[in-house]
């Protein structure tokens, strides 16, 4: 615990660690001694943790009503039979007995430069006209849908609208589903804003309990949140495990103002979203062209015959052993995205005959960050991965193969996303993406479907070259 005097009227170190937050009090690396008085001085406010009534329980901090995921045990802290939320356990144990301690004091005041943007990029007239949306958006502190393909440039699209966010002296998150996603955003976002600190959190972190005008998050770590932020900005809103997870839809509402904005921003937006933008109840602005104003590579279905009993004989179809094959006899890097990880590390030695440089990436590999980094410096010439890989990586000259994409874990918007790694640069603006299956799946369809859609309305609206 720090040792630390309180200067009148209350402490600034606390302050700055708790604005904001919800935390347990083994979070707060404060003596039990100075949290007191500030609780006696009005400047922080604690609750239970676990609270209960009608005969349910209710975890504040993670929203979870489902009475399967409490659990009663004897409690040595309050000596009584006490009840914790198995729910949110993995962010430290939350019970009847655990307070949850929040600044209430005054709020923090901090200095933002004029020229606090230091992009100096263009924006095509597609990611113009949204930006000026979401500005508008941020301003009216509304709800707004960025509708964007794959490698539209939506970062790019955001920062007119943070610059403008930041200079009212507005507080901003940028949450998304995956950790890989956190890591590729955040240094972009220290260059267009090297002005301002910028909070990096995903598990593991070690800036989690500083505050920062600009807040990079995975959407598990705003659990910690409460009326937190001014505006709150949800890339990949249809990504898993957001998509599946109503606790996590809580923990974005949780954690930002009752007067804040919500930006949504995704390529494929789940129905919901799609009957709420068509009947009106969600405003949004569609993207259907990417910044270099080239087509996205429409994917090519391959029948490879029963790959499942193939793999098994110890043997790689046909069709796909050529086309790895002439890859890498071509030097152009590639993913191959399996449906599992086992099935992938089953096949791993075969494919290592035809390179053994190839190796897997999966959400359980320690390594994945160095592997995708050397395939991205052309250290390696391929990889076999999981979707993981589905979002958030960009690579020169990439072109992807899915291996049983009839496979029902390749959902339509995670092929859309797969084929979206695709000709992403100015310079190799086209490539290969090809769905390998045993039978042809109607995800398969909605996926290529959906890519030709936006094509042809990105040509209607003049958006391409010819």
């Amino acid at each position: 615990m720090k040792k630390m005097s309180i200067s009148p009227p209350y402490s600034p170190e606390l302050q700055n660690h708790l604005t904001g937050k919800h935390l347990l009090d083994f979070e707060i690396p404060f003596s039990q001694e100075i949290l007191t008085e500030h609780l006696k001085n009005g400047y922080v406010s604690e609750t239970c943790g676990v609270q209960s009534g009608n005969g349910s329980y209710h975890c504040v901090r993670c929203g979870n009503k489902d009475q399967t995921l409490f659990y009663t045990f004897p409690c040595k802290i309050c000596n009584q039979d006490c009840t914790y939320c198995r729910s949110c356990i993995m962010m430290g144990r939350v019970s009847e007995c655990a307070k949850l301690y929040r600044w209430t004091g005054p709020g923090i005041q901090y200095t933002i430069p004029d020229n606090v943007m230091r992009w100096t990029g263009t924006l095509s007239a597609g990611q113009q006209n949204a930006s000026d949306c979401v500005v508008e958006a941020v301003n009216g502190k509304d709800e707004f849908l960025v509708w964007a393909v794959c490698g539209a440039g939506k970062t790019e699209v955001l920062f007119p609208a943070i610059e403008a966010a930041l200079l009212a002296g507005k507080r901003i998150c940028l949450a998304t589903p995956r950790t890989d996603v956190v890591l590729e955003l955040s240094p972009r976002l220290k260059k267009a804003f090297p002005a301002i600190e910028v909070t990096t959190l995903h598990a593991g972190s070690e800036d989690r309990h500083g505050f920062s005008p600009l807040t990079v998050s995975t959407t598990h770590q705003l659990f910690r949140f409460i009326e937190a932020f001014d505006v709150i900005i949800v890339d990949e809103v249809d990504a898993f495990p957001y998509s599946m997870d109503d606790s996590l839809d809580y923990a974005v509402n949780k954690s930002k103002k009752v007067s804040a904005a919500t930006i949504y921003l995704t390529a494929t937006p789940s129905k919901r979203m799609q009957r709420l933008y068509r009947s009106g109840k969600l405003k949004a602005f569609i993207i259907p062209a990417r910044y270099h104003r080239q087509p996205i590579p429409v994917p090519e279905m391959k029948w490879s015959g029963n790959w499942q009993k193939l793999f098994l004989q110890q043997k790689i179809p046909s069709k796909i052993n050529a086309w790895v094959s002439e890859r890498l006899n071509q030097n152009i890097p590639f993913l191959l995205f399996f449906p599992s990880i086992r099935v992938m590390e089953q096949v791993l030695p075969l494919f290592q005959r035809l390179s053994p440089e190839l190796s897997i990436v999966h959400s359980r590999h320690p390594d994945r960050k160095e592997k995708v980094m050397a395939l991205r410096n052309g250290l390696v010439p391929g990889l076999l991965t999981t979707t993981i890989l589905e979002r958030g990586v960009t690579i020169e000259r990439l072109e992807v193969a899915v291996i049983g994409a009839e496979h029902e874990v390749f959902s339509d918007s995670a092929l859309v996303q797969i084929a979206g790694r695709v000709g992403r640069s100015f310079a190799n603006p086209s490539g290969t993406v090809t769905f390998f299956h045993y039978g042809k799946s109607e995800a398969m369809a909605e996926a290529v479907h959906h890519i030709q859609m936006m094509n042809k309305n990105a040509m209607k609206r003049g958006l391409l070259d010819e």
